[in-house]
């Protein structure tokens, strides 16, 4: 008797799993649901699966290795933070993500912020509601022709940022080490040193990947070369930006204002110093969420991983090497 291939879902806090249950009938597999916290709870939900879909739960080389059928794991996302991709290709399983998903999501998340900030709209509305009619705790506002914003990292979410930024009157420059500073990439944004975006603009936006190189990228270090009055957008990951640095510099006034969808710590803790700093706008970890977006991140992941497990190549791979095994 033919077994039945099988995907576990060993965690995420989506609301239904239409999309899921849609593609494994297409594809002829079966689906199970667990919501596992820990190595031990991932092995017993996923137990004789041929592929997983994970959002947060831990996937080690200790868990592959308890799981031999294992051929395929879907992260529910961009990064793959909590997944172990170099023992994944060691042991010929495939990682897949959804690199592109989001990208006009969370460049418009990351606009509303940058405007929020340069606007103080955020502040400017708690202050009305709590009775506060003035415009002199936000003071100095500046239009945005006047201003410049620099993209720390020209992936696709950051190129899009910067194209929306430019439409709204900014003088856009990025940084990013897969382009030569001194050039333009194909958007024609100017491509700059780091430091440059540092010392030179009025408002940086974060787009780049969570890596020991780029762990507390914005610290009290970088935050001296920036400009007084710097205003810092984060829609990347928490762990980008040091939050203790960040609230100095606002109760300090070194930074006039920040925009964080990203915090090291989320749910962003009651006690965070964030929370008594009036200039910072936060939300929840929404900038990825639009009804499209959700729709199609459920698909593509579970699309993903039903074509390993068909031996077909599927559209998003991190580590092809798992692949090409002899």
């Amino acid at each position: 008797m033919t077994r039945a291939m099988r995907i576990a879902i060993v965690d995420c806090d989506n609301e239904t799993f239409d999309e899921e249950q849609e593609v494994a009938a297409r594809y002829g597999i079966e689906l199970s649901r667990a919501q596992a916290t820990d190595e031990e709870q991932v092995v017993e939900a996923a137990e004789g699966a041929d592929g997983i879909l994970v959002q947060y739960a831990p996937i080690t080389a200790s868990v592959m290795d308890a799981l031999p059928q294992l051929r395929a794991i879907g992260r529910y996302g961009v990064g793959v933070d909590t997944v172990d991709v170099d023992a994944a290709t060691d042991r010929g399983i495939a990682v897949c993500n959804v690199p592109d998903y989001g990208v006009e999501d969370v460049s418009d998340h990351a606009i509303a912020l940058i405007m929020s900030v340069v606007r103080c709209t955020a502040q400017l509305d708690r202050m009305v509601r709590a009775g506060q009619y003035s415009l002199v705790p936000v003071k100095p506002l500046h239009r945005v022709s006047s201003l410049r914003l620099g993209v720390v990292g020209l992936g696709r979410i950051g190129a899009a940022t910067a194209i929306k930024a430019r439409a709204l009157g900014f003088t856009v420059v990025g940084s990013d080490p897969q382009h030569e500073v001194g050039t333009q990439t194909s958007d024609g944004i100017e491509v700059v040193e780091f430091e440059t975006v540092l010392s030179s603009c009025d408002v940086i936006s974060l787009h780049v990947p969570l890596l020991p190189s780029t762990r507390h990228l914005i610290d009290d270090a970088t935050i001296d070369q920036m400009k007084d009055g710097a205003m810092l957008v984060n829609t990347c990951r928490g762990g980008v930006v040091d939050t203790e640095a960040v609230a100095r510099a606002l109760r300090s006034g070194k930074m006039k204002g920040a925009g964080l969808d990203v915090f090291e710590h989320e749910p962003l803790p009651a006690d965070s110093p964030l929370m008594d700093c009036p200039s910072a706008t936060l939300t929840p970890h929404a900038s990825w969420y639009s009804e499209q977006s959700y729709s199609e991140l459920k698909r593509r992941v579970t699309e993903a991983v039903a074509a390993v497990i068909h031996d077909e190549q599927p559209r998003d791979l991190l580590n092809p090497a798992a692949l090409r095994r002899d």
